[in-house]
C-alpha cells in the first residue's frame, strides 16, 4: 500500500507519515521500483498503534520505547500522563474561570479586561497586604464581577483581607449569592464561616435568608451564631432558639438579646420570646451569670409580663440576681412613665443599684459614677447649616478593616462601645482606641484612613453622632489618585 493510500485510510497525513519514517517510529517494510514507500499491513497496524498512544498524551519518543522495548512497563509512566492531565486541566479551569469573570464584568474596552485581570493577579498573590490593595484600590473605579469577589471571601483565610472583601462585595451591585450559598454547604468548616458572614454583610436578596436559614442548622457553633443574628435582624423568627442559647452561653449575648428584642417588636413573636428566656430563667442548670444575662435580655422586650418576670427576680434567693433585677425594674418604671432622662447612665452595684441622673451643662455637682470623658470646645460652630443628625452604630468583625480610605460630610463625635478600634485622620499618627474612650472627626475635606477592629479574635463596635447636610452619603471613598496627591499631608504617609 502506498503512502498516499495509506494517509486516506488512516487519517494520518503523508507528511507525518514521512515524520514517522525519519524518526524510525513506522518505516515501510519495503519500496517500489520507483523507490515509493510501500506499506504492509503490519506497517499501517503500528501506525494506528501510534495514533491511540498520541491520545493518550504519550510523547513520540515515548511511543517508540512503549512499542519496541519490553522493559518499558506503562504502569509509571500513565501515572505520569495522569499527574500531567491533571495540571493541564487544573490550569484550564483556571482559564475558564478567568475568562468567565472578565464576561461577567461586560467590559466595554481592553482596559477594562486588563483591569479585571490586573484584579485577579492581585488576589491570588502570596500576599496579604497586596491582595487587600487589590481590592481597595480599584483602578479607575469600575465594577467587579461579584462572583469573582464572592470566591475570593470564601478562599481568603487573612481577617483584614476578608473584611475588605467582604465590604467590597457588599457594595459590588452584583449577585455572588449562589457561590456564597454553595460554600456554606462546603466540608471546611472555614469556608462556611466565611460564608456565612458574607451573606449576613449583603443587602437583602434573593437567595440569601435561605442560605442563612440553611445555616441555623450547621454542626458549627461559630456558624450557627452568625446565621441567627443575620436571620434575627431581617425578621426570621426561626432564629429566636440560637439567639436565646448565645444569651445562656454568653457567646454575643448582648448582641443577641438585642436582636431579640426587635424580634419581639411583633406581638406573635414576643410571646415566643419571651417563655423561651423564662424557661432557661428556670432551668436547674442556670447559674447566676447566665440569669443576670437572661435578665439583661428582658430588658430589651416591652410589656407588663417583663416587669411582672424581673419583679419577681427581684426577690430571688440569688442576691446578684435580686439586685440586678431590681434595677432593671426601676429602669423600666422610669420608661413607663416616660421621665427617664437621656444621658443617664445605669449603673449596677452590690450595695445600692441605681439609674442616675445626667451630666448637667455645667459639668458641676455631678452624681457618683457620672463623668465627662470629653469636651469640645464651639461645637456648634462645625456643624453645616441645616444639618440633620444622624445616629451611627460600626460593628466591625475579628480583623475587619473597616471602609477604606474616606471622607464624612460633616463632624462627627461618638465613642467606641466595644473592643478596641485602629483610628486614623489625616494629619495625626493612628491611635488605638478602646471601649469607652471618645472619638471627634471634623468631616468635609479631612480623609479618615483607618477605622479598623484591632483585634483579631473579637468584633469591636463604635457608635457615633453624624451632623450632615440631609441628603448627602454618610462617607464617600477617596480616589488612588487624590491619596497619592494628599500623601504628604499623612503621619508617617
Amino acid at each position: 500500500m502506498l503512502i498516499g493510500e495509506v494517509a486516506r485510510h488512516s487519517g494520518v497525513s503523508a507528511r507525518m507519515l514521512r515524520h514517522y519514517d525519519a524518526l524510525g517510529l513506522v518505516r515501510p517494510t519495503g519500496r517500489t521500483v520507483g523507490g515509493y514507500r510501500e506499506y504492509s499491513a503490519e506497517d499501517v497496524r503500528r501506525i494506528f498503534h501510534v495514533e491511540s498512544l498520541r491520545s493518550l498524551g504519550l510523547s513520540l519518543k515515548q511511543i517508540g520505547r512503549a512499542l519496541d522495548d519490553p522493559a518499558f512497563t506503562p504502569s509509571a509512566l500513565v501515572s505520569d500522563l495522569i499527574q500531567w492531565t491533571e495540571d493541564r486541566l487544573a490550569k484550564e479551569a483556571e482559564l475558564l474561570e478567568r475568562l468567565r469573570a472578565i464576561d461577567a464584568s461586560a467590559p466595554t474596552g481592553w482596559q477594562d479586561v486588563l483591569r479585571i485581570v490586573e484584579l485577579m493577579q492581585g488576589l491570588n498573590s502570596t500576599s496579604a497586604a497586596r491582595r487587600q490593595q487589590a481590592v481597595l484600590a480599584r483602578p479607575g473605579g469600575g465594577s467587579v464581577p461579584a462572583e469573582l469577589l464572592a470566591g475570593a471571601v470564601l478562599a481568603e483565610s487573612d481577617p483584614n483581607v476578608a473584611g475588605a472583601l467582604r465590604w467590597a462585595l457588599a457594595r459590588s451591585g452584583g449577585d455572588g449569592v449562589a457561590t456564597l450559598a454553595a460554600g456554606v454547604h462546603a466540608e471546611d468548616v472555614d469556608i462556611r464561616r466565611r460564608a456565612v458572614l458574607a451573606i449576613a454583610e449583603l443587602p437583602e436578596a434573593p437567595g440569601t435568608t435561605a442560605a442563612l436559614a440553611d445555616a441555623l442548622g450547621d454542626p458549627d457553633p461559630t456558624v450557627r451564631r452568625q446565621a441567627a443574628l443575620a436571620l434575627g435582624r431581617r425578621g426570621v423568627t426561626a432564629a429566636v432558639p440560637t439567639l436565646v442559647g448565645m444569651v445562656v452561653e454568653g457567646s454575643n449575648d448582648v448582641d443577641a438579646a438585642e436582636v431579640l428584642g426587635t424580634l419581639s417588636q411583633d406581638p406573635e413573636c414576643a410571646d415566643r420570646v419571651m417563655t423561651a428566656l423564662v424557661d432557661e430563667l428556670a432551668a436547674p442548670t442556670a447559674d447566676s451569670a447566665t440569669r443576670i444575662r437572661l435578665a439583661q435580655a428582658l430588658v430589651e422586650l416591652s410589656g407588663t409580663t417583663v416587669r411582672e418576670v424581673l419583679r419577681q427576680l427581684a426577690h430571688d434567693d440569688d442576691r446578684a440576681v435580686a439586685l440586678v433585677a431590681s434595677s432593671f425594674v426601676g429602669l423600666l418604671e422610669e420608661r413607663r412613665r416616660g421621665c427617664h432622662k437621656p444621658g443617664g447612665r445605669l449603673v449596677l452595684s452590690m450595695d445600692s443599684p441605681c439609674l442616675e441622673e445626667p451630666m448637667s451643662a455645667e459639668h458641676a455637682h455631678l452624681p457618683h459614677g457620672v463623668e465627662v470623658i470629653a469636651i469640645l470646645p464651639d461645637a456648634s460652630d462645625r456643624i453645616p447649616a441645616g444639618a440633620e443628625a444622624r445616629t451611627v452604630r460600626v460593628t466591625l468583625a475579628p480583623g475587619d478593616p473597616g471602609a477604606p480610605p474616606h471622607r464624612h460630610p460633616g463632624p462627627l463625635y461618638g465613642y467606641v462601645t466595644e473592643g478596641e478600634i485602629l483610628f486614623e485622620l489625616e494629619g495625626e499618627a493612628p491611635r488605638v482606641l478602646k471601649a469607652g474612650d471618645a472619638l471627634f472627626e471634623p468631616g468635609g475635606d479631612v480623609i479618615h484612613y483607618q477605622g479598623a477592629n484591632n483585634l483579631a479574635d473579637a468584633q469591636s463596635q463604635l457608635v457615633v453622632t453624624m451632623f450632615a447636610p440631609p441628603g448627602t452619603p454618610v462617607l464617600t471613598v477617596v480616589s488612588p489618585e487624590e491619596l497619592a496627591e494628599r500623601r504628604h499631608l499623612r503621619v508617617g504617609g
